[in-house]
């Protein structure tokens, strides 16, 4: 009986998402990164840094929705990452998904509380 265990013809089971989720961390990790270049800038230019100067600041429309962005970017990026671990570490399936729905409706959560905060300002 042949070894089919390896080379090109390898049986591959799984949910075959490492891929996609690695590229995802990457591509979130851009964003926050260049969100946190806008954020720098602004706060390097600004005269006046007060309650008042981030009050003007997320008055514009755009800093609202880049900074949305950024929290969704970062919502994702843990949610990957929180999920990684829960099925790399918590065995039983049960507790396991008790946990993703508990992680998932957290970031939801945060996510409401972000877009509620944004847009009372």
């Amino acid at each position: 009986m042949a070894n089919n265990n390896i080379g090109s013809k390898r049986l591959v089971v799984g949910a075959h998402y490492g891929l996609r989720d690695w590229l995802a961390q990457r591509a979130t990790a851009v964003v926050m990164a260049v969100y946190t270049v806008i954020l720098l800038v602004c706060f390097l230019t600004s005269t006046h840094f007060s309650y008042e100067g981030w009050a003007a600041l997320l008055s514009h429309q755009w800093f609202k929705i880049a900074t949305f962005v950024a929290f969704m970017a970062l919502f994702y990026h843990a949610w990957i990452g929180v999920r990684d671990i829960w099925m790399d570490y918590v065995k039983p399936v049960a507790l396991r998904l008790v946990l993703q729905v508990a992680t998932i409706l957290w970031l939801i959560g945060c996510a409401g509380w972000a877009a509620q905060i944004l847009w009372r300002m």
